[in-house]
């Protein structure tokens, strides 16, 4: 047998850690379905992010500050991006009428069929750039056009009802009429039939792949490294669970958040189409990136204030819309 090289031991490594991580979580602390408190999801997104920033410290280690800049770059466009998944996922939930307790089963196996098909995409994505290095500036285009979409159409809504897949679920599988607990399918009559449960699991899975559409190539433009990529793009996916329930309650209150996420959008688009004219260091990058999304963040805090103050309270969901129909 030939000797497996340090990379792909590497590789291995961390997708076992990953497996081990998903085990426990579902295994050990969410083996019984219940309702996610706030208080039980910060503590998992302290855990997820205190993982992250311990695996970038590695990369330092292992392989320098540039690529630990990289990574930690590449993590942070990933998570702010999935903040406008949790826009999505509270109007999915809400759609569907899941029971709070069931949402965290959903979203597991969601985010498990996320890493999977981010993993592919990923591989294609860095295979055609090594191969087709003009792949790039369409990339860089394509994430232009988006973050300008994102930014004059942000009050697009979700229509699970006319979502291709769903519609094709039920057509192949009859559906129940109501939830068989956490289960996604069930044996009537001795007809394998599918729950709502299992619909909403459809339309989660279909909006993490149009997401990723966008935030895969994003991460490209600061590394073409695959690991680098795959790894800052799974931290990331992986807090997303904890993090829908630190603020689905309260997500829409970050109404100028989707201007920020479509100026990091298409700044990183600029970022790669100008990559052979000038190649925008790393650590600036993440300056500018950061520098954003704080604007963001502080200009719908200061919102929020000056409507709690005036006694209007703002428009309800404004900022909530999701970045395109589903």
């Amino acid at each position: 047998m030939f000797p497996l090289s340090e990379t792909a031991l590497v590789w291995i490594g961390f997708n076992l850690f990953v497996l081990a991580m998903l085990a426990l979580d579902l295994g050990v602390f969410h083996r019984q379905a219940h309702e996610v408190s706030i208080r039980e999801a910060g503590v998992w997104s302290v855990l997820w992010i205190s993982l992250a920033l311990a695996f970038n410290v590695g990369l330092y280690f292992w392989r320098g500050g540039e690529v630990a800049l990289q990574f930690l770059t590449g993590y942070l466009i990933e998570k702010s991006l999935s903040v406008d998944n949790i826009f999505v996922f509270v109007l999915i939930f809400t759609y569907f009428a899941v029971p709070a307790k069931y949402q965290h089963r959903v979203l597991f196996w969601g985010i498990l069929g996320a890493l999977v098909m981010r993993g592919i995409m990923i591989a294609a994505g860095a295979a055609l750039i090594k191969e087709f290095h003009w792949i790039i500036y369409l990339f860089g285009a394509f994430l232009i056009v988006t973050g300008i979409r994102m930014a004059l159409h942000r009050n697009e809504e979700i229509h699970p009802d006319r979502n291709p897949l769903v519609r094709l679920v039920r057509r192949v599988l009859p559906v129940t009429g109501e939830y068989h607990g956490q289960r996604f399918f069930v044996r009537q009559a001795g007809v394998l039939m599918a729950t709502p449960l299992f619909l909403t699991l459809v339309m989660v899975e279909f909006t993490d792949l149009i997401f990723a559409v966008d935030s895969i190539p994003a991460i490209f433009a600061v590394t073409t490294d695959p690991f680098i990529v795959y790894t800052s793009n799974v931290f990331a996916i992986l807090g997303l669970r904890s993090l829908y329930f630190v603020l689905r309650g309260v997500v829409d209150k970050f109404y100028y958040l989707k201007l920020s996420l479509a100026a990091v959008l298409t700044f990183v688009g600029v970022k790669m189409v100008l990559t052979d004219l000038y190649k925008v260091p790393v650590g600036l990058s993440l300056a500018v990136i950061a520098t954003l999304l704080a604007i963001g963040i502080a200009a719908s805090v200061w919102r929020n204030r000056r409507a709690a103050a005036a006694g209007t309270g703002g428009p309800a969901g404004a900022g909530g819309a999701p970045r395109r129909a589903a």
